[in-house]
């Protein structure tokens, strides 16, 4: 049996809802990053202090090599399923968000398989990514983030806003019924 564009339910029908779950799953991931960043930046906390806002409570959290890992994989995931239902402009922007998140899932996966082995690249005292070697942990995730984050929010807006030549080739009704369902 073969899986269309339109066998899945997320695809069509179900696509705003997911989206905005997903939306809210990434925004709040990214909330972390950012608070993170404000206790080293503005408030002036050590790094090892800098937990955003569940490493307080959930220490554990930020050392997890599994969970960012996890997460890693959520996103990628989640970037591949609702990828189906994107078209045009907004499709463009999605696969640029995908990609990037393909690099970023390897790097993750790098990490856990060093915290799993105890071995870490160059001699390094703790699991290191590839571009960790050159920008610190924080800055790197930050800014990978951000670049997975910025093109899948134009990728949306595009997607909620198509052009009449894209609303009439959408399987979804996101930017409201499409041409060929009435």
């Amino acid at each position: 049996m073969t899986i269309t564009k339109d066998a899945l339910a997320v695809n069509h029908r179900h696509h705003r809802a997911a989206l905005a779950i997903y939306f809210v799953i990434v925004l709040a991931h990214w909330a972390e990053h950012v608070s993170q960043a404000i206790q080293i930046y503005a408030l002036g906390w050590p790094v090892h202090h800098a937990r955003g806002v569940l490493g307080i409570p959930f220490p554990w959290l930020v050392s997890s090599e599994w969970m960012h890992y996890g997460y890693a994989l959520l996103m990628l995931i989640g970037l591949i399923l609702l990828r189906p239902a994107f078209i045009g402009r907004a499709r463009t922007w999605w696969n640029v968000s995908l990609a990037i998140q393909v690099w970023h899932h390897f790097e993750h996966l790098l990490l856990l398989l060093q915290a799993m082995t105890g071995t870490n690249i160059f001699g390094r005292p703790v699991p290191t990514s590839l571009i960790q070697l050159l920008v610190p942990r924080v800055e790197l995730h930050l800014f990978y983030n951000g670049v997975v984050f910025l093109p899948m929010v134009v990728a949306m807006v595009l997607h909620l806003r198509p052009s009449a030549g894209e609303r009439a080739a959408m399987s979804c009704t996101c930017a409201g019924t499409p041409v060929s369902a009435r």
